[in-house]
């Protein structure tokens, strides 16, 4: 019994020896035991149990003091602060700052805090460097210079070229602009058949409800090839201007060698295309092409001569019978004795 006893007081000593009123448990024990091994005498063998537990607490005791002092000497809280810095617009830089902070210990003055910097080598977060998202479509139709028709997941859409401008073909209140056609072949032979790949800038779609996109077919951009052509203008509609400071480049080139739409001066500007300038400064403006002169078509007289007017007046049938007596019959009308009196069916036979 007084071995279960002691087992029992050892577990409740293990037990609480995590809580905060641990100390005053032991001291209880303590007392308890004492008190007892006092009553019964160390020569009784409960006395003796009794005042074996009554040291075996009283070491509990002072060790539990022992432990609680260096408790408090050690830093109980630890605070992590981590800071990181992102930005898009130069190289990636991490910093991470960590401080440990303690109740009973301080850190001397002008003690160094570790501070630790990612190099600028660094792998870039996904703020820094956004992959711009592509969609494949297949090309079913190609209407102009900037426009076609694809499939995507099984819808037909009408895509916009971003940023560029072709000559028109197909404008319901425009005629057909010089290098328009050329333009429109240009990105037929490219695009039709093909699975190209569309990419957005700001706004998805324009106000006739067609995709805006840039434009790659087998990674190149059909954009840049219709610039570098001459076959398309820098056309610049806010927002979407991501791509426009590389395009107006190659425009610049395209203009210096003078090719496509830049052959002709003043016709590709700004605000469109002016197919005005095109025969004041078009390629042979300045030749004069002889005039051949047109012979005039000769005048075949619509009416008989007096002649055969005043024969077909002399001759007069009063009715078909005369006629047919005469031998006359048929008589078409133009011929003499015709009368509409004698054609009653108007089919310009008389007497049939």
């Amino acid at each position: 019994m007084q071995y279960i006893i002691g087992l029992i007081l050892i577990g409740l000593v293990i037990y609480f020896i995590i809580t905060y009123w641990m100390g005053i448990l032991l001291f209880g024990l303590v007392c308890i035991l004492g008190y007892q091994a006092y009553q019964k005498g160390l020569r009784n063998k409960t006395g003796k149990w009794l005042a074996g537990g009554a040291a075996f607490f009283t070491l509990a005791f002072f060790s539990w003091l022992g432990s609680d002092e260096s408790t408090n000497s050690v830093p109980d809280k630890t605070t992590a602060v981590s800071s990181t810095s992102t930005t898009t617009q130069g190289p990636t830089k991490a910093e991470t700052v960590s401080t440990a902070s303690t109740n009973a210990v301080q850190p001397a003055p002008g003690a160094a805090v570790a501070t630790t910097s990612a190099p600028a080598t660094a792998a870039p977060t996904q703020q820094s460097k956004v992959v711009p998202a592509r969609v494949q479509a297949k090309v079913t139709e190609v209407v102009d210079g900037d426009t076609f028709k694809v499939t995507i997941n099984g819808k037909e859409e009408t895509v916009r070229m971003l940023l560029i401008d072709t000559p028109e073909t197909k404008h319901p209140e425009k005629p057909v602009q010089p290098f328009g056609p050329e333009a429109s072949k240009f990105t037929k032979e490219l695009l039709t058949g093909k699975t190209v790949e569309l990419e957005k800038d700001v706004s998805e779609r324009d106000k006739y409800g067609r995709l805006l996109a840039y434009v790659y077919v087998n990674g190149q951009s059909v954009q840049e090839k219709l610039l570098e052509k001459g076959l398309a203008r820098v056309a610049v509609y806010p927002p979407d201007v991501k791509n426009v400071d590389k395009y107006r480049d190659i425009q610049a080139k395209a203009q210096k060698t003078g090719v496509g739409i830049w052959s002709i001066e003043n016709y590709a500007q700004e605000d469109g295309y002016h197919a005005e300038v095109v025969k004041k400064n078009g390629p042979g403006a300045d030749k004069s092409t002889p005039s051949t002169p047109k012979p005039k078509p000769q005048t075949v007289a619509q009416q008989p001569s007096q002649a055969v007017q005043q024969i077909m007046n002399d001759v007069f049938y009063a009715n078909c019978s005369e006629a047919r007596a005469a031998g006359a019959a048929p008589i078409y009308r133009g011929e003499p004795g015709y009368r509409p009196k004698l054609d009653r069916d108007n089919d310009g036979v008389a007497c049939e």
